[in-house]
């Protein structure tokens, strides 16, 4: 028999129960706020149709899809001659991993509009797959946490998505800065420079600016038939306007002639009015700032740590037409996404885990033999009542090797039950970080525990 040496595939991890513990208090916390602000969940399946997600994300991203093999002799009836890379996916393979939550999200909403209330306020946490180049908080199976209203196009849902984002980074003790911009001024700016048709590329490419830097943004745009004397135009946009105030005065100058220019620059406004007015921290306006996905249309937001150098830990914004594509016309939507893996790496970098969540089991008993066995499980069951983690260790075996597995577990309390005490209906109670003992009751125990 050939031994095959374990591994996973190139941007996939397994989770130790410690690993676990922490996102899951990631996952909680986003979910009760999500849960706070009257968002229902919703789950859709791993695989979708590959016709469902193909041409929603941009060449680049078409390229990103994990594509599932269909089964049985799929090669047989291709004409390789006469075929495309698009088409011989399909041919291949009709089914693939979801890219994100949102394109699945707008197809659940056709497929189950009769089922649902609108504006329907959705939140959904499940795992997306992206074959994408490996580096730091960007792996290739991860969790995104979305939050989306559709069907209604009042700016009150942006407001209250920047409301979501700034509670759950306060929870988890993150300072973070928030920037938006609208699709609208971006479009806006392709039509002053002449090149309107030319919307994708441009916000494709604008939107590398921070990873590629400015030479390579203009030489990808020259790549993508915008002629220099068109970027020379956009370069104004480049420029080091400090405030919000002057941002918004120097794109009224630019662009507010414009039906789209004049339309996103009112919704910025609004955005920020309301901001201050609920005291909110108002986000950074960021005219570079044109998250490459197709679907957006209106405001986009995109959120990045204080203090950790690692690309945005969540982003969204504005997409009027997305469910389109299903059949379903004009329906607007508007939806933040959190990126848990990049926020477990601010986490960690910045060592902002709960100390409590290193030690999840409060209590192990010790296992002397039957009759303390019988003694010891009552007991258990009114810590376990009293929603207070406990085991009892399932071997007769020595106390050193019990009092070891307490130690490399993180266990803060031990209890131990002799014949003594079973005679005096008590335990002895041991605390494993100063090594005190005492003698108490199992309703003394649950208070002494339960103050801690």
């Amino acid at each position: 028999m050939t031994i095959t040496k374990p591994s996973i595939p190139k941007g996939t991890r397994d989770f130790t129960p410690l690993l676990m513990i922490r996102r899951n208090y990631i996952f909680n916390t986003i979910r009760s706020v999500f849960e706070k602000y009257a968002y229902l969940p919703v789950e859709t399946p791993a695989m979708e149709n590959l016709s469902t997600l193909m041409g929603k994300y941009g060449e680049e991203g078409d390229r990103l899809l994990f594509k599932v093999l269909n089964s049985g002799n799929f090669m047989q009836d291709i004409d390789f001659n006469n075929v495309t890379s698009n088409k011989l996916a399909l041919k291949i393979a009709e089914k693939g991993l979801r890219y994100d939550l949102t394109v699945p999200f707008a197809r659940f909403v056709v497929q189950h509009r009769n089922d649902l209330i609108f504006p329907f306020k959705r939140y959904q946490m499940q795992p997306v797959w992206r074959a994408d180049r490996l580096q730091k908080g960007r792996y290739r199976e991860f969790y995104q946490c979305d939050a989306d209203v559709i069907g209604s196009t009042s700016l009150l849902n942006e407001i209250e998505l920047l409301q979501i984002t700034y509670e759950i980074f306060q929870r988890l003790g993150i300072a973070v800065t928030v920037k938006i911009n609208n699709r609208k001024i971006l479009a806006a700016i392709a039509e002053v420079i002449g090149f309107p048709d030319k919307i994708t590329d441009i916000c494709t490419a604008i939107d590398k600016l921070d990873k590629i830097g400015k030479t390579q943004v203009c030489e990808e745009l020259i790549e993508r038939g915008v002629p220099q004397e068109a970027i020379d135009k956009i370069d104004p946009f480049f420029g080091s306007w400090k405030t919000n105030e002057e941002k918004l005065k120097k794109l009224s100058t630019y662009i507010a002639h414009t039906e789209q220019g004049k339309k996103g620059i009112e919704e910025l406004q609004t955005i920020l009015e309301y901001a201050e007015k609920l005291q909110i921290t108002p986000p950074e306006i960021d005219i570079t700032l044109a998250r490459g996905l197709n679907y957006y249309t209106g405001a986009i937001f995109e959120v990045k740590a204080c203090h950790v150098n690692i690309g945005s830990i969540s982003g969204g914004g504005r997409y009027d037409n997305l469910t389109g594509v299903f059949g379903w016309e004009n329906l607007s939507g508007v939806g933040i996404s959190f990126g848990a893996e990049r926020i477990y790496d601010v986490l960690e970098e910045l060592q902002l885990f709960p100390a409590t969540l290193s030690e999840p089991i409060k209590v192990l008993f010790i296992n002397f033999g039957k009759n303390e066995d019988i003694y010891a499980l009552q007991a258990l069951q009114k810590l376990r009542a009293k929603e207070i983690s406990a085991e009892l260790y399932p071997d007769r075996t020595k106390i050193a090797k019990q009092m070891g597995y307490a130690n490399a577990k993180g266990i803060p309390y031990v209890i131990m039950v002799g014949e003594e005490e079973i005679a005096e209906q008590k335990f002895t109670l041991k605390n494993m970080e100063t090594g005190g003992q005492q003698k108490l009751s199992i309703e003394e125990i649950i208070e002494t525990i339960s103050s801690f």
